[in-house]
């Protein structure tokens, strides 16, 4: 980890342990544990083999649709960048959490700058899901997802290098942006973040953290 990074984590870490929630946000009253409404069909985790922390699982396509967030489940999208494959990203996450009638507050990150403190302010909103939608957002999230290991992170079309426990990631050949200085993988192809792709990534991921398959990497088949 750089040390500029490291640094900024330590700052970010301390503002958000200073500054909290405001008295007057409606999510800093207490609402029910969030729960999936409806199951995974069998092809969606292989339980005689189930992933390790770290892996990557395969789900059957479609094996997701039938699990939904529970009334109340509150979800902030986090995002940075201005590029097609981010901007459909995000529209696949706002419709989504407009069709399951979620909770959804946005908080967009304004240039390198503001990376560090986008993570911070979403995090002191206190939601029970941040979705991250960018590759700026890659580093910076590994930087700061350690030190809140309570908290719930999906990444929809990217991954983290090396994610703990409540970091979960959504990708397909494309998309398998990881950061740590390496540039942008010569598989990338802005082309392969489809309206349909990117529809299925939120649902993938969503029924996954609901799911307590959390810490993976979700593959979508790319027949998907």
């Amino acid at each position: 980890m750089r040390p500029s990074l490291r640094a900024a984590a330590a700052l970010a870490a301390a503002a958000a342990l200073l500054t909290g929630c405001s008295s007057g946000d409606d999510w800093s009253r207490p609402h029910p544990e969030p729960t999936a409404i409806g199951t995974l069909d069998s092809g969606f985790i292989d339980h005689s083999s189930p992933p390790a922390p770290e892996a990557t699982a395969t789900p059957r396509p479609g094996s997701w649709t039938g699990v939904h967030p529970s009334k109340g489940y509150r979800v902030v999208l986090l995002t940075a960048g201005d590029d097609r494959p981010t901007k459909t990203l995000v529209t696949a996450v706002e419709d989504w959490a407009e069709n399951e009638d979620v909770d959804l507050r946005t908080v967009v990150a304004d240039g390198p700058a503001d990376l560090l403190p986008s993570i911070v302010s979403a995090l002191e909103m206190g939601p029970d899901l941040i979705v991250s939608a960018g590759n700026d957002l890659i580093d910076p999230l590994s930087t700061v997802t350690a030190n809140h290991l309570s908290q719930q992170f999906l990444v929809v079309g990217a991954e983290l290098a090396e994610p703990t426990h409540n970091v979960t990631a959504v990708d397909w050949s494309g998309a398998s942006f990881r950061g740590e200085g390496l540039g942008t993988s010569s598989a990338y192809d802005a082309d392969s973040f489809t309206a349909g792709r990117c529809a299925s990534a939120i649902r993938a991921g969503v029924a996954a953290v609901l799911n307590d398959w959390t810490g993976i990497v979700i593959w979508l088949d790319e027949h998907e």
